[in-house]
């Protein structure tokens, strides 16, 4: 995706996010990266500090791993934050 076809889906969803959502309240993020412990801590290390619960599972053949994030965050503007830490992580699929 380029910059600004980026910039405009985080627009959309911070917008979603303030329709649909009373603020403070719950995130689920939902990621899936290729099974790599050291990618996986990358992931656990952006929610340290957050009160996250997390999630994984590990694919059939084990290649990939889901991460369920569930966390409590103020407004869609730390949402958006979030998914753009993670993004930096190579190979790393946001659901």
């Amino acid at each position: 995706m380029d910059k600004k076809s980026t910039e405009e889906f985080y627009t959309k969803l911070r917008e979603k996010l303030l329709e649909s959502t009373n603020w403070p309240s719950d995130y689920l993020y939902k990621f899936i990266v290729p099974t790599d412990e050291k990618r996986i801590a990358q992931i656990n290390k952006i929610f340290d500090n957050t009160g996250a619960v997390i999630e994984s599972k590990k694919s059939k053949k084990g290649t990939y791993t889901s991460l369920s994030i569930m966390v409590h965050l103020k407004n869609p503007d730390e949402v958006i934050q979030k998914y753009k830490e993670v993004s930096v992580v190579e190979g790393v699929i946001s659901l």
